[in-house]
């Protein structure tokens, strides 16, 4: 049975929904949105568990997201225009969004990885966004999200990752859990620093290897780097000091598994 139009953005649903643009409503309830047409299609693709799908018929000009909601398991939400709007992150929404259940994996939840990054305490989204995205392009298996940082579900990493977040296991733990996971599995982790006296053109990685980042203002500590197998620098010829973090994991991956 097809479910009744909803018009009004007081609705509790909608409410509800609108409310997981703030960080503590996501964290209480364990849900979070994702907006936009690829991105709906990836994470029901993916095999999420979607708690909703909203959808404003008169927004929808795509023939895949026509063909997504006729696709979908279960009846979608739909909403009038009006409503979609009120609920939508930015100008000029697609028309259709999804209220989507959290994934927590740990690391005794890992299947046996080839190369992964980890990144430590990163305080930009965008930045994590694009490394996923990123890390799908060169075919590593994971990421490590260490001692905080940004939120997974914020919406720019949602975004910036352009759905490739919800294939690729995403674990966030201690720095000191992590180091001790990776000596148990025998993993090389590679470390970044300006100070290495190793060029990341002559490193010949050893599989299974993990690239570890520090965040953008600090990048790793004394304390980090001498966990590290071994770091690598970039060189710098001009006049800034460092690259920007996703540019720098791009860098590093594409060069990595050419190896």
């Amino acid at each position: 049975m097809r479910k009744s139009l909803i018009t009004s953005p007081s609705n509790p649903l909608i409410k509800q929904a609108r409310a997981l643009h703030q960080k503590k409503a996501r964290s209480e309830s364990g849900l979070f949105l994702v907006e936009g047409i690829h991105h709906v299609g990836e994470v029901v693709e993916a095999g999420w568990d979607v708690k909703e799908i909203l959808y404003a018929s008169g927004l929808l000009t795509s023939p895949f997201a026509h063909d997504l909601i006729t696709r979908l398991s279960f009846q979608p939400q739909p909403v009038t225009a009006q409503v979609m709007e009120s609920l939508a992150d930015k100008e000029n929404p697609q028309g259709i969004l999804a209220v989507v259940h959290q994934k927590k994996t740990q690391l005794k939840d890992l299947k046996p990885i080839k190369r992964a990054v980890a990144l430590v305490a990163s305080q930009d989204p965008g930045n994590v966004g694009t490394i996923l995205r990123t890390m799908d392009a060169v075919g590593a298996d994971a990421l490590f999200l260490l001692d905080g940082g940004v939120e997974l579900y914020h919406p720019t990493v949602i975004r910036a990752s352009m759905g490739t977040l919800f294939w690729k296991p995403i674990v966030q733990t201690s720095f000191d859990e992590f180091i001790a996971w990776t000596r148990e599995g025998n993993v090389q982790l590679i470390g970044t620093s300006a100070k290495a006296s190793v060029d990341y053109r002559t490193l010949v990685p050893q599989a299974p290897w993990i690239l570890l980042l520090g965040n953008e203002q600090k990048g790793l500590t004394e304390e980090q780097t001498a966990a590290c197998d071994v770091t690598v620098s970039v060189p710098m010829h001009g006049r800034v000091s460092s690259l920007n973090l996703a540019v720098a994991a791009g860098v590093l991956l594409y060069q990595f598994v050419e190896k």
